[in-house]
């Protein structure tokens, strides 16, 4: 079922990125698949080796189809999912601190890609860009993480053997 998320949200990365431009809405920057590596790892209880193998594999398939640099967003994910795996363990997981563990997650992971691309040189980054990507990657991407977040807890309820709170 994760596998499915994570195509899912790949594929909505790319159609989202794809047209958004044509349309006008610049108030969106759509992180998608990070939001939905975030809420799988419940999917992945006590597993958490393959859990991250797939969000490794998910951010290398995600730099072969939306970037030109291989590896970047397999370790910016992996970090991520190190980062998931401990608040996880060290909170309970529901309404409330989903939404807290979307915005934390968002806000580093946005940062580091910021740090790192600042650090390789590779685009001009200032505090305002920062500001300005944080700023609209937060509607879209709080949204699909409370959608998803009810979907993956509606399919859970159905298998009694994963526990989500």
């Amino acid at each position: 079922m994760s596998i499915v998320i994570l195509i899912i949200s790949l594929l909505l990365d790319g159609i989202v990125n794809n047209n958004l431009p044509f349309i006008n809405l610049s108030l969106f920057t759509p992180l998608l698949t990070l939001i939905s590596i975030i809420l799988i790892y419940p999917l992945y209880k006590k597993k958490d080796k393959n859990y991250l193998i797939t969000i490794f594999i998910t951010g290398i398939i995600y730099d072969l189809l939306y970037t030109n640099l291989l590896f970047y967003n397999g370790v910016l994910f992996l970090t991520i999912g190190l980062l998931n795996i401990y608040i996880n363990k060290k909170f309970q997981v529901n309404y409330l601190t989903i939404i807290i563990i979307l915005l934390l997650n968002i806000t580093i992971y946005i940062l580091l890609n910021s740090i790192l691309l600042l650090i390789c040189n590779i685009v001009p980054i200032t505090i305002d860009k920062i500001i300005y990507v944080l700023s609209h990657s937060i509607i879209l991407n709080m949204i699909y993480g409370y959608l998803l977040f009810i979907v993956i807890k509606g399919l859970t309820k159905k298998n009694k053997s994963i526990k989500l709170n």
